[in-house]
């Protein structure tokens, strides 16, 4: 039995749907640049801040 539920769910989804997710590479729109952050933007929702540019989106 995993230690953590992160072993657990790993045991879920399996080897491939863990491999597609580490596939997604967010981008920023304006400069392309990889370094993006996930915040918590107003309301609750999700916004994201390029790090590279200081571009924010949701």
């Amino acid at each position: 039995m995993p230690t953590s539920i992160l072993g657990q769910v790993d045991d879920l989804l399996g080897p491939a749907a863990a491999c597609a997710a580490a596939d997604v590479t967010l981008q920023c729109p304006s400069c392309g640049s990889s370094h993006v952050a996930q915040v918590l933007g107003d309301n609750g929702g999700v916004s994201f801040v390029c790090t590279a540019c200081g571009r924010s989106w949701s």
